[in-house]
């Protein structure tokens, strides 16, 4: 093959990748495609993913089904308030050794995997919350002043319950825009749901098959880089990212009124590369407006911070968002 027909055969093999994850997917997971489409971007962004939904949505499922896909191992941890930071780092353990000599020795944590699914991350302490959130910036943990790497691919899908407030604690807002992602997950139609019961209630339920391995991932991670990102794109995300940020003067009267605080520089990065990673799961040769439309909601949803007048009159920060984009 020649050199001018190896970036087409590669971008092909991209494609032919892509779709397969899709299908495999499907095999498992019943609608909410969008939801498997932004777990998809944030994947390939290196990005962490905040999932916010009642009980029973198949977060876990989600989560655990798409490690399989990929070929990546998969760790499942459960915050509560007693949860402390060496159960999820790990731990020095004193160890007798075969002459009769101790030593300490370092028992891994569950955090040690390449997909980690943080259930109820709002319900463990702070000291514990920022355990994990160390590990998610710095790719590595700290025990006994002594730094450990973690693997590559390292991503944390991270759930929240929106109903039950008490006994827990909520992320502080620098905290949670660390987060790529703040995805929320709504009820499956009356369709989607028959066909749950028709596929979960039978003797044999299907089973996605592995069709990537941590190689093959951050291959895919490396090729969202490639994907061109136009100026008048970029220039969109810059007016849509000021404009949300009250008492600028690229804000509207709407957003002085009913924003306390708007997105950060971080914002403007997650959108650029959030839309190359969709505009590579589309099959498109570049990232576009449409795009960066279609990634808006979850990269701002945490980090547009509608005030009180807001709330009294019952304005939601997806009313925000979708105000910022329509202007």
């Amino acid at each position: 093959m020649s050199e001018s027909n190896e970036p087409a055969a590669e971008w092909e093999k991209i494609q032919e990748s892509v779709a397969e994850i899709r299908r495999q997917t499907a095999r498992v997971i019943v609608g909410q495609e969008a939801v498997v489409e932004e777990m998809l971007v944030s994947l390939l962004c290196r990005g962490h993913c905040l999932l916010t939904g009642v009980p029973g949505l198949a977060k876990t499922l989600l989560v655990s089904t798409l490690g399989q896909i990929l070929g990546l191992k998969f760790n499942r941890i459960q915050f509560t308030p007693d949860l402390m930071p060496t159960d999820i780092v790990g731990s020095e353990i004193l160890q007798t050794g075969d002459a009769g000599g101790r030593e300490f020795e370092f028992v891994h944590g569950p955090i040690f995997a390449n997909l980690i699914l943080a259930d109820e991350i709002n319900r463990t302490p702070p000291k514990t919350q920022a355990a994990l959130l160390e590990a998610m910036q710095e790719k590595q943990v700290t025990v006994m002043g002594q730094s450990r790497q973690l693997d590559e691919p390292f991503i944390v899908f991270a759930t929240q319950n929106p109903i039950e407030h008490e006994g827990t604690y909520p992320l502080p807002e620098a905290q949670l825009d660390r987060f790529f992602f703040n995805v929320m997950i709504d009820y499956p139609s009356i369709q989607d749901e028959e066909e749950i019961i028709h596929r979960t209630t039978g003797r044999v339920a299907d089973q996605a098959e592995t069709i990537l391995d941590a190689e093959g991932v951050l291959a895919l991670q490396d090729a969202t880089h490639d994907v061109p990102l136009p100026d008048n794109v970029v220039k969109y995300i810059l007016k849509v990212v000021h404009r949300s940020r009250p008492h600028t003067d690229a804000a509207t009267d709407f957003i002085n009124n009913y924003v306390d605080y708007g997105a950060g520089p971080r914002a403007s990065q997650c959108l650029a590369r959030a839309s190359r990673a969709l505009a590579l799961l589309r099959g498109r040769s570049a990232a576009s407006i449409e795009e960066v439309k279609d990634v808006a909601l979850p990269v701002l949803r945490h980090r547009v911070i509608p005030n009180y007048n807001a709330t009294g009159e019952g304005i939601s920060v997806e009313d925000v968002i979708g105000k910022l984009l329509a202007d």
